[in-house]
């Protein structure tokens, strides 16, 4: 009788409260539930998911109770307003986090007769997205939707294509086989000491971000390669900066981490934990102006802290990978134009003829157009010759391809004044009350 009463009690015990008026710089969305596994991420994914930056969070999850607060406004710096938009995040952070089961072991996609969804992993080299997309375009396949990561010298896609006569998804086996086998040659690299692999999402339920995430992890992408990799130069002074250490005391691993701010940069450190089997049970977040601060004290879903030197180093660098897989690097190009049928193989391919590599993209078409975009630098690794810029878009068309940002010319964050900006107030706020004992013991 007490179990049939504690899942009643679950399942109804589901509060989110947003609030426009406790501070004058952002909403605060608290939710309050029943503590279980991988409900963090839920949370956390519904609000990147509706595009909402996260500028503070106060995570406890002591005790069996979820009690999270987050600080959230929208892309333009505002908070959120509208109340049709208010009513729709509470009913999604209701429905999903309290109905929907963890993601925890469901990878793939939702079942779809519009598309056929292909995961791809392999070395990264100039080129290899175009050559990815001829042979696409020559087995007939149209691509409608897909994300493009590259970090370490590894690639991994989430691609989604129909057949280009259809319209509809790919479903003749004899097909995928021909598309798998020819994507795993053009994957394959002379020396590619790892192998390349595609394979078709398995039905269920995921989100793309993760699924990449979890490609990258599979293929130990966080051991950095001998040298810089394909493109790249190794800056130090960029990378994020992460320590794993004991709260004995408490019996908590702790993992502080800093970096460069960015969209969705919460979500991916706690897909990540999530997905290596830890649990957040108190957290903080802050940002500043442009760097983030994050303090997490977890445990091994078995309930013990880690152990070993080795596990600390792991987790260090899976979470350095983390952060680093979707920083934006390079010069940032929207393409916004009619889509057909090899319209991205011909834009890729462009890009190599002027030495461009990609190091990251995302492809989207709704209602018969495509809006994609394009993080390029050399083939060094350097930012993009002005001359080259003007020359690509000359190609294309000035008013089809425009440049968005360019980090390599961004101002850089003084991180000597943000940080100690966020020592000094990270434990003043009456949500953090609760972490003074936990602080002590560090």
């Amino acid at each position: 009788m007490f179990f049939k009463n504690l899942r009643h009690f679950e399942q109804f015990s589901f509060r989110v409260v947003i609030d426009n008026n406790v501070c004058e710089d952002a909403t605060v969305i608290q939710v309050d539930c029943v503590n279980r596994h991988g409900i963090l991420l839920e949370v956390v994914q519904v609000l990147t998911d509706m595009n909402l930056v996260i500028t503070k969070a106060h995570i406890s999850s002591d005790a069996g109770w979820f009690m999270d607060v987050f600080n959230v406004i929208d892309q333009d710096g505002n908070k959120i307003r509208d109340k049709e938009v208010i009513e729709y995040i509470q009913r999604r952070l209701e429905s999903n986090a309290s109905f929907a089961p963890s993601l925890r072991g469901s990878v793939g996609v939702m079942p779809s007769e519009e598309y056929t969804s292909i995961e791809l992993s392999g070395t990264d080299r100039p080129g290899l997205l175009s050559e990815v997309c001829a042979v696409l375009a020559d087995l007939h396949c149209n691509v409608v939707n897909a994300e493009i990561w590259t970090h370490n010298a590894r690639a991994a896609a989430v691609v989604h294509v129909t057949d280009d006569a259809t319209g509809c998804a790919i479903k003749d086996p004899k097909r995928l086989l021909t598309i798998k086998e020819l994507l795993c040659n053009v994957l394959k690299g002379d020396d590619d000491l790892k192998t390349a692999n595609m394979t078709l999402s398995p039905p269920g339920v995921t989100n793309r971000g993760r699924r990449l995430h979890q490609i990258m992890l599979a293929d130990r992408d966080y051991e950095r390669a001998g040298g810089t990799g394909v493109g790249r130069i190794e800056n130090k002074s960029s990378r994020p900066h992460v320590t794993v250490f004991d709260c004995i005391q408490k019996d908590y691993t702790v993992i502080t981490m800093s970096s460069k701010d960015r969209p969705k940069l919460l979500f991916d450190i706690i897909c990540t934990l999530t997905d290596m089997q830890y649990v957040v049970f108190h957290g903080v977040v802050e940002t500043g102006r442009m760097e983030a601060y994050q303090e997490f004290y977890i445990r091994h879903v078995d309930g013990f802290p880690i152990s070993s030197e080795a596990e600390r180093e792991r987790v260090a660098q899976c979470l350095e990978a983390a952060i680093e897989r979707r920083a934006s690097e390079g010069l940032e190009l929207e393409l916004c134009t009619e889509d057909r049928v090899g319209l991205l193989s011909d834009i890729t391919r462009i890009f190599r003829e002027n030495s461009l590599c990609v190091k990251r993209a995302e492809i989207s078409t709704k209602g018969g157009k495509a809006k994609d975009t394009f993080y390029v630098t050399d083939v060094t690794g350097n930012p993009v010759d002005p001359k080259i810029l003007d020359s690509l878009r000359k190609q294309i068309g000035h008013k089809i391809l425009t440049v968005k940002h360019n980090s390599c010319t961004s101002p850089k964050a003084s991180q000597g004044t943000t940080m100690g900006f966020l020592f000094g107030n990270l434990f003043k706020a009456r949500s953090f009350q609760n972490f003074k004992l936990i602080r002590s013991c560090s």
